[in-house]
């Protein structure tokens, strides 16, 4: 933010890490925002001691900087790896099947047939209802009931600890793209299955941060 009350700042530039992000003009009184992309070279907790202000303003003649010392700290999950383990999930998965229930959804039978609402997938608009009554119609489906899985951090059978961290990432994301009911045991730890984004972080945090002493439980 610029506090000055009649001058504006020019060629602000913001240094955090590897990043930065420079400001040209932000007039008095003005506040401008920008993010810094930040590359971390492997997962777990991480921090930030120092980010640097600074300016080259007028014509580079001299620069002018200020280091602020301030911690900020931030968690690097895991990167996801797709193998075979998350293809032999899925094929033990559909093996136990999967039963039609009466919800609204997008993946079974012809449940009705109702007016159009904005954001409807094209691909589910019943187009001769649409003719017949001159309004775009959407076809609801039945929902398909989901079986659960938990996946046990210790049975993967893979070796390699970080393949087996980054496999298990990529399987979960898969299951909550689908809508599927994931959980994990892992440490001790069980997360019963569920579908919402905040069981979803939790759960990839617990394995970003897997192997720290000091990790969070």
């Amino acid at each position: 933010m610029n506090k000055r009350r009649y001058l504006p700042s020019f060629l602000i530039r913001v240094q955090a890490g590897d990043g930065s992000a420079l400001f040209p003009y932000v007039p008095a009184g003005a506040s401008e925002e920008k993010y810094i992309p930040l590359v971390a070279g492997q997962r777990g907790r991480r921090s930030l001691d120092v980010v640097t202000v600074s300016s080259a303003f007028p014509f580079s003649f001299f620069i002018r900087f200020r280091r602020i010392a301030a911690l900020f700290e931030y968690i690097v999950f895991p990167e996801p790896k797709k193998c075979d383990f998350a293809d032999f999930i899925e094929r033990e998965r559909r093996a136990r099947g999967e039963a039609s229930s009466d919800r609204a959804g997008y993946e079974g039978d012809l449940l009705s047939v109702r007016n159009y609402a904005q954001g409807d997938p094209m691909k589910y608009i019943h187009w001769k209802a649409s003719a017949k009554s001159k309004e775009l119609k959407t076809k609801e489906l039945t929902s398909l009931s989901q079986q659960p899985v938990v996946i046990d951090f210790e049975k993967t059978g893979i070796r390699n600890r970080e393949e087996r961290i980054s496999c298990i990432t990529y399987l979960l994301l898969r299951l909550f793209r689908r809508n599927i009911p994931a959980g994990l045991r892992i440490r001790g730890l069980v997360f019963a299955p569920g579908t919402s984004a905040s069981h979803k972080i939790a759960m990839i945090r617990e394995l970003a941060l897997y192997g720290e002493e000091h990790a969070e439980t």
